[in-house]
Order: structure tokens, then sequence, then C-alpha cells
């Protein structure tokens, strides 16, 4: 059955220009763009240098929001902050989504922090 359809639907295509009346070289020329383009240049962006240690620093546990998170990473400050008494641990939740800028929060966590942990969801 596939195969009859196959040459019914080749020989229509064969005689189509003969229904139409439009022979081969009356055809309209068409033009077709790539639709890939050129992308960017990859820019490398240098991963933050390690810090030295935890002790007297300021750690910030950055939640996006996702479901049921919060409570995760506030527990887990707990536990920081009794394994790491001599360092400070801040959650805080971004605003959006993962792919959202925060520049507020960013600027806080320059300013204020040494690092960050980055919750970012199951």
């Amino acid at each position: 059955m596939k195969n009859r359809i196959r040459r019914c639907l080749t020989a229509l295509l064969l005689l189509a220009p003969c229904i139409t009346g439009i022979s081969a070289a009356q055809e309209p020329e068409i033009t077709v763009l790539n639709p890939l383009g050129q992308p960017p240049a990859i820019v490398r962006v240098p991963m933050a240098p390690r810090i030295d240690g935890l002790e007297g620093k300021t750690i910030y546990i950055v939640d996006i929001g996702f479901t049921d998170t919060h409570q995760l990473f506030t527990e887990m400050r707990s536990l920081l902050a009794e394994k790491y008494p001599q360092t400070t641990w801040i959650v805080r939740t971004k605003i959006g989504t993962y792919f959202d800028d925060d520049p507020k929060l960013w600027a806080e966590i320059k300013e204020k922090g040494h690092g960050m942990i980055m919750g970012v969801g199951h």
C-alpha cells in the first residue's frame, strides 16, 4: 500500500508541470537563505579565584525560588553555621527565575560577601 501511494505521488510530481501548463523553464526562481547565520565568537570568562578559607568570611546562599527549596537552604545555613561558626552565612532569595538577572543582589554579594553558593533546585 505504501509503495502504491509513493508511486502515485511521484507520478503526480512528474506530471504537475504538464497539468498546470507551466514548463520547467517557466518555473519562478526562488532564493533560499541559510538560517544558521554566523554564531558570535566564544568569549571565555575565567572562574572566580578560590578563597583561602572560610574563617571570618561572609558566604551567601542564594535561593532561586525553586519549589520548596527555601526551607532546605535555611536548614543548610544552620548546619554550616554550626560546623563553621567563624563564618557568616546569609540566605537570600533571588528575584525571577534562574535566567533572570538580579543586579541588586549581585551588587550586595560583591560588596559584602566573599563567596556564594547558588542553589538551583532539584
